[in-house]
């Protein structure tokens, strides 16, 4: 008897685990009931994209803002069309193109949603919300692109573009996903922490036929975006309009600064564009187009292009070498030309009057005593040490040194050391007869206008400077980098300056800049013509106002324009006047400048 109830309990195991595997295998895999039950219910992960911080000139005046656009997201699991033609009407595109998209996005994923047409505008986005539900698996999720309300600045404030793959290499804070935007270049790069905002995520349940079921957890795990933080520029929207308007149809540069803060009140890159051109569905054909333009309008000039400096370079001179202690300000040293090409009459010049006429062969001997220091009785090993000793003190003018400015790239230009002339010449086989050149601000020396225009700011605060910046305040209260904080001394007595100062004056008055005089404003200025050897000269200026209160200092760079004193003077002295007296007088000086005829 227990025999038998033993194999029938034996019986019974084996039975009811021969029923379990048969049920099992029928769920897992000769029935698709509980797939199609389990993908019944997808759980979408909705981004919400913040708006990024809109950018205000000094003045509270809107330099940058944002506009809406949309993007056509599907899910190919849910999508139902019934009617293809309307569908490809409706979004403009042809049946192949619908085809070809609908399999790239449904190779990346059937459940995920992805991007099947971006960047809808606003005025589409009108004309079709009505049919979407015409279209089951599609759905509209909003984002926004940049707007330039007064086109200007395009350089300086930069673009936003659609992220890369070594973008997104190179992000170790795993931020940024593709299909994401970001700053490129100018300020929307520098400040791209700032300005981006953070997303926001909203979780929802569907089923397969795509019926929304409600938020997920009730919007436990949602979260919303935030808009990115606003920035205040220190750029005068009036004064950056005035100077573009002097700049068009020209080839150069114009950056302007406030000598006692160092913040940039106009920076000008000529040729420049419609920064709406880089925003929105064209981006791609317009950068093509900008890229090819033989002017490189993208190249943003005040602060890459490098130029010899030219005569402006004899201040620097000038300074060093009174500091050194070469050079007695009141020393009538005769100059009679034919050291090196001059344009100065001959005669005896004190310092005031060497910078007045721009005496080539006075800053010849000047420069020759700074680098025959008489360290060493052999000529070539003593002026190893002059050019290493004029280059410490030409850095400190941030000259040679890439200045800290808050927009990206930019060039240190170039001030030669003594390794260069010796991969050049040889070890002590050059000397001051071999670079005498740079005492006229030419030979390998190269500048950019951001450092004249800075330089200008050194001048006007007898020694010192603020690092240039194009940011005043972020946020509410947030205020730039510290460094912008901090003053910068050149190391050069500010009585030094007072010479150097009357000259510069002078040149202004009865010189080569007569036209940046003002009646009522003392203008402080040089002038350069900048040796060309692919065309005609370029003309250069730097200059700041008033003297005793000084508010502004700037450069110009006009390329292929003969002499500084007519294009570059010009255009400096008409944005001074603008920016100093909020109007223009000089009409005449204006029609002069817009006509662009500076050769003759």
């Amino acid at each position: 008897m227990n025999d038998h109830r033993k194999v029938f309990i034996r019986l019974s195991v084996v039975l009811v685990g021969l029923i379990f595997i048969i049920k099992l295998f029928t769920i897992q895999v000769l029935s698709d009931n509980y797939e199609r039950a389990a993908e019944g219910n997808i759980l979408q992960r909705i981004i919400e994209y913040p708006y990024r911080g809109l950018v205000y000139d000094r003045n509270g005046k809107l330099l940058v803002v944002n506009n809406p656009i949309y993007d056509l997201m599907v899910v190919p699991m849910e999508v139902k069309i019934k009617d293809t033609v309307s569908f490809c009407q409706l979004f403009n595109i042809d049946k192949e193109t619908l085809i070809k998209k609908y399999q790239e996005v449904r190779n990346y994923s059937v459940i995920k949603p992805s991007v099947f047409i971006k960047q809808i505008s606003n005025e589409d986005f009108a004309r079709i919300q009505d049919k979407m539900i015409e279209f089951k698996g599609f759905y509209i999720s909003a984002r926004s692109v940049r707007d330039y309300p007064h086109t200007s600045l395009a350089n300086a404030v930069g673009y936003v573009g659609e992220i890369n793959k070594s973008q997104l290499d190179k992000d170790t804070t795993n931020f940024y996903r593709m299909g994401d935007y970001i700053g490129i270049s100018g300020i929307e790069s520098t400040y791209e922490k700032e300005l981006r905002g953070t997303r926001g995520v909203k979780w929802k349940m569907v089923n397969v036929r795509g019926v929304e079921k409600g938020s997920f957890k009730d919007g436990q795990n949602d979260t919303l975006s935030v808009p990115g933080l606003d920035l205040m520029s220190t750029i005068d929207l009036d004064i950056q309009q005035y100077a573009e308007s002097l700049l068009d149809g020209k080839v150069g540069s114009l950056v302007a600064l406030q000598p006692a803060t160092g913040e940039v009140v106009s920076i000008v890159s000529a040729p420049f564009y419609d920064p709406n051109m880089l925003s929105g569905r064209e981006f791609s054909k317009n950068f093509k187009i900008l890229s090819s333009d033989s002017l490189v309008p993208l190249f943003n000039r005040p602060i890459m292009a490098m130029y010899p400096p030219g005569s402006m370079f004899k201040i620097v001179q000038s300074l060093i070498a009174l500091q050194e202690g070469v050079l007695n300000p009141d020393e009538l040293i005769y100059s009679d030309g034919n050291l090196i090409g001059d344009l100065a009459p001959n005669g005896y010049y004190d310092l005031r009057k060497a910078i007045q006429y721009s005496s080539n062969n006075y800053f010849y001997r000047i420069f020759r005593r700074m680098i025959n220091h008489g360290i060493d009785p052999n000529p070539f090993i003593d002026a190893r040490y002059g050019v290493a000793l004029w280059r410490e003190y030409v850095s400190k003018f941030c000259l040679g040194v890439a200045p800290k400015i808050d927009i990206p790239n930019p060039k240190s230009g170039y001030v030669p050391t003594v390794s260069y002339y010796d991969r050049v010449y040889g070890e002590n086989r050059w000397k001051f007869s071999n670079i005498y050149s740079l005492s006229i601000g030419q030979g390998e020396t190269l500048v950019t206008p951001l450092q004249m225009a800075n330089l200008a700011a050194i001048i006007a605060n007898r020694g010192f400077y603020f690092m240039p910046h194009i940011i005043k305040s972020i946020g509410e209260t947030g205020l730039p980098d510290s460094i912008y904080q901090v003053r910068n001394y050149v190391g050069i007595d500010s009585a030094h300056f007072i010479p150097v100062i009357d000259g510069m004056e002078e040149v202004i008055r009865n010189g080569s800049g007569r036209r940046a005089y003002l009646p009522d404003i003392t203008v402080i200025g040089k002038t350069s013509t900048v040796e060309n050897p692919h065309g005609e000269d370029h003309s250069g200026f730097m200059a700041f106002a008033p003297k005793e209160d000084p508010q502004i200092a700037i450069a110009v760079y006009v390329e292929n324009s003969g002499w500084g004193g007519r294009a570059a003077a010009s255009i400096a002295s008409l944005v001074m006047e603008k920016y100093l007296t909020g109007e223009v007088k000089r009409k005449a000086l204006e029609d002069y400048v817009l006509k662009g005829d500076f050769i003759y």
